[in-house]
């Protein structure tokens, strides 16, 4: 399933870059996360209570961040297993300078199995798209108010 989405910050890319790589920033707005823990630089084992309609379950997984060149992009590597079924997901984030502002352009792929993927994929790529509208808006949340 592919998964693509484009979102404006109006602030410079080092600082939205920053919090894209700041594990309390990625804790705090991960949609459902109980756990973010640092394993390795740039591995975090992480614990996430997701749900699909009626499929809800707890995940346990590891999120990495590889091929960082910042502030310009990095993949973000994520699998997880738990009752509902298995996921695993590559996304390749992008920051773009717009002016003043940054676009961070996500473009990725995911794969679902088990239980999960049962309720169809079109309505596990509308989660998909759902959890990182709220992903984002956190962050922005996050910024500091501009004068």
């Amino acid at each position: 399933m592919k998964i693509e989405g484009r979102y404006e910050f109006s602030a410079p890319r080092d600082q939205v870059w920053a919090m894209l790589v700041n594990p309390e920033s990625l804790r705090h707005c991960l949609p459902g996360c109980k756990r973010f823990e640092e394993i390795a630089p740039d591995q975090y084992a992480v614990t996430l209570e997701i749900g699909v309609a009626a499929v809800k379950g707890t995940y346990q997984g590891k999120a990495q961040l590889a091929e960082k060149e910042a502030p310009l992009h990095y993949k973000l590597i994520v699998e997880g297993t738990g009752g509902p079924g298995a996921v695993r997901g590559e996304g390749i984030l992008t920051l773009q300078e717009q002016g003043t502002a940054t676009v961070v352009a996500v473009e990725g792929d995911a794969q679902v199995s088990g239980l999960i993927a049962s309720v169809g994929q079109r309505m596990i790529g509308g989660v998909a798209r759902m959890m990182m509208g709220q992903f984002f808006e956190c962050l922005k949340g996050q910024l500091p108010p501009t004068s």
